[in-house]
C-alpha cells in the first residue's frame, strides 16, 4: 500500500492536545483534504414528504430484521469526530439502525481488516484516495442501480465532484461525495494592521497576492514576517490550473512536458518572494497560528472547524483564493470526501437509505451550519454555512465566491505523483533547483513510481 500524502488526512494535520467534544470549542481532526470537520446535528429540518428535487429523504420504517452498518474510516478519523459530524445525527434518524464504527489504527487497518475478514459496509475518504484503497483490494461497489433505486438526484451535487468519481470508476458511482473542501486565502489582520497596508479582498488575481506578499516579507523587530505561505501538496493537489499529473493514454508523467507546470511553479513558488530562497521554509498553517509571522496563506477552508482553538489566538479573516487574469473568478479544485457502500456490505439497501439521507438538504444544511463545506448546489445551504460556528463572523462567503477548477482525469497512483510533484516545488522554492532542473528531476522520479505501481498491480 501507497504512503499518500498527509496534509489530506483529516487525523495528520498538528492538532492540540485537547480532546473532541461537543462544544463550541470543540477541535476536529483534518481529512482531506482531506478530510474535515462537524457533524449534523439536527440542523434545519424539513418536512417528510418525499421531493426528489429538495433531496429530502421519507422517513425510515423499522426494518423487518435488525440492521447493524459499519463504517470504517481510512484515513484514522478519530470515533468522538465521526460521531460529531455524523454518528449522533444518524442514530437520531435511524434509531432502528446499530451504526456501528471503526477506524484505521493498529489492529485496524485496512490490510487487518482484510486479513481478519472484518465486515465493514460503508468506507470513506477523499477523492482519489477512496478508489486507491478499495480497487486495488476488490472493495468498490457500484452504486448506479441502487442511486436510481433511491431516487438520488445527482443534479444537485456540485458537478465537477461528481464527474471525478465516475472518471476514476470509468463512468461507475463507487461513492457519494458527502462534504467537501477547497482552497482560500487566510491572512493575518495585525500584521496588515503594522504595516498599514490594506487587507485583501475577494477576487483578486495572483499578480496582486504576490505583489503584496512581497511588501509584507520583512524583517521587524527582530521577527522575519513571510508575505506568503501554502502547503505545497495541498496546493499541488488542487492546483487551480487543472494540470493532469499523468497523461492516462500512455501512463507517463505530464510534469516536464505540460508547459502549465511551468506557470505553476513560477506562480507559487518563486513569485511570492522577495528572492527565491531567502525564506528557506514554506510557511503554512503552523507559523500562522504559532508564530503569527505569516502574513497571507493559500489553505483548506475546513482548517476553520479543525484548528478552533488555535485560531482563536490569531486575529484573522479570510478571502477567496486568488484566481488568474486569464481565467477570473476560478479558484482550486474541490477537494470532496465522498462516502461508498463496499462490496462486501450486508444489507447495501440500507446502506443506500443512509447515504441518502446524508445526502439530502437536511442533513448538508447540518454541516454548513458548522463551517463543513457542503456538496449540494443548493443556495438555501450554502448560505447556511457558518452559521453556528463560532467564527461565524467571518468572510463564510469566500468559500464559495469562486468557482470551482476542473478536477483533471486521475490515475490510482495520483497521490504519488503529488508528492514528488510538491517536493521539487519545494527546492524551487529554497533556490536548490530552477523549474526546467526541478520539472525534468520530478519527471524521471515520477516514472519510476507510475512503473512501481503497475508492477504491484499486475
Amino acid at each position: 500500500m501507497f504512503n499518500h500524502n498527509e496534509p489530506l488526512y483529516e487525523k495528520r494535520v498538528p492538532m492540540s492536545n485537547k480532546p473532541f467534544r461537543k462544544a463550541g470549542s470543540l477541535t476536529l481532526a483534518l481529512g482531506l483534504s482531506a478530510a474535515l470537520l462537524a457533524a449534523c446535528s439536527q440542523g434545519a429540518t424539513q418536512s417528510d414528504k418525499n421531493s426528489e428535487g429538495e433531496g429530502s429523504t421519507p422517513k425510515p420504517t423499522a426494518p423487518k430484521e435488525p440492521v447493524e452498518l459499519v463504517f470504517y474510516a481510512i484515513n484514522g478519523d478519530p470515533e468522538d469526530s465521526f460521531n460529531y459530524r455524523f454518528g449522533d445525527a444518524l442514530r437520531k434518524k435511524f434509531p432502528d439502525y446499530k451504526i456501528s464504527y471503526i477506524f484505521s489504527q493498529k489492529g485496524t487497518t485496512l490490510p487487518e481488516m482484510l486479513t481478519s475478514g472484518t465486515r465493514f459496509d460503508i468506507t470513506y475518504h477523499s477523492i482519489g484516495f477512496y478508489e486507491n484503497f478499495l480497487i486495488p483490494n476488490g472493495l468498490q461497489y457500484d452504486m448506479t442501480e441502487l442511486i436510481q433505486k433511491h431516487k438520488v438526484d445527482l443534479s444537485r451535487f456540485e458537478s465537477t465532484s461528481i464527474d471525478a468519481i465516475k472518471q476514476l470508476s470509468g463512468g461507475k458511482m463507487y461513492s457519494l461525495p458527502v462534504y467537501g473542501n477547497n482552497l482560500v486565502l487566510y491572512y493575518n489582520k495585525s500584521i496588515f494592521d503594522k504595516f498599514g497596508v490594506p487587507y485583501p479582498t475577494n477576487g483578486m488575481t495572483w499578480k496582486q497576492t504576490t505583489d503584496l506578499a512581497k511588501k509584507l516579507t520583512r524583517q521587524d523587530g527582530g521577527v522575519q514576517y513571510s508575505g506568503f505561505g501554502m502547503n505545497p501538496t495541498l496546493l499541488t493537489r488542487m492546483n487551480p490550473l487543472s494540470i493532469p499529473n499523468a497523461d492516462l493514454a500512455t501512463h507517463t508523467p505530464t510534469v516536464n512536458k505540460n508547459d502549465l507546470w511551468k506557470r505553476f511553479y513560477q506562480t507559487f513558488f518563486i513569485d511570492p518572494q522577495l528572492s527565491p530562497g531567502a525564506i528557506q521554509a514554506i510557511p503554512d498553517n503552523t507559523p500562522f497560528v504559532k508564530e503569527k509571522n505569516v502574513a497571507m496563506m493559500a489553505y483548506l477552508s475546513s482548517l476553520i472547524t479543525i484548528w478552533t482553538e488555535q485560531l482563536k489566538e490569531v486575529d484573522w479573516d479570510i478571502v477567496s483564493l486568488p484566481s488568474f487574469e486569464d481565467n477570473p473568478g476560478v479558484g482550486s479544485q474541490i477537494n470532496s470526501i465522498n462516502f461508498g457502500i463496499t462490496s462486501i456490505a450486508k444489507n447495501k439497501d440500507a446502506a443506500m437509505e443512509v447515504l441518502n439521507y446524508m445526502t439530502s438538504e437536511e442533513f448538508q444544511t447540518g454541516l454548513a451550519k458548522k463551517g463543513i463545506m457542503p456538496v449540494l448546489k443548493s443556495e438555501s445551504v450554502r448560505n447556511a454555512l457558518g452559521q453556528e460556528s463560532v467564527f461565524k463572523d467571518k468572510n463564510f462567503k469566500a468559500i464559495f465566491h469562486n468557482k470551482p477548477a476542473p478536477i483533471p482525469p486521475k490515475a490510482l497512483y495520483d497521490a504519488e505523483l503529488v508528492t514528488i510533484y510538491a517536493k521539487y516545488g519545494t527546492q524551487v522554492w529554497q533556490d536548490k533547483a530552477d523549474i526546467n532542473t526541478a520539472m525534468r528531476l520530478a519527471e524521471e522520479e515520477a516514472k519510476k513510481k507510475i512503473e512501481e505501481f503497475q508492477s504491484k498491480m499486475k
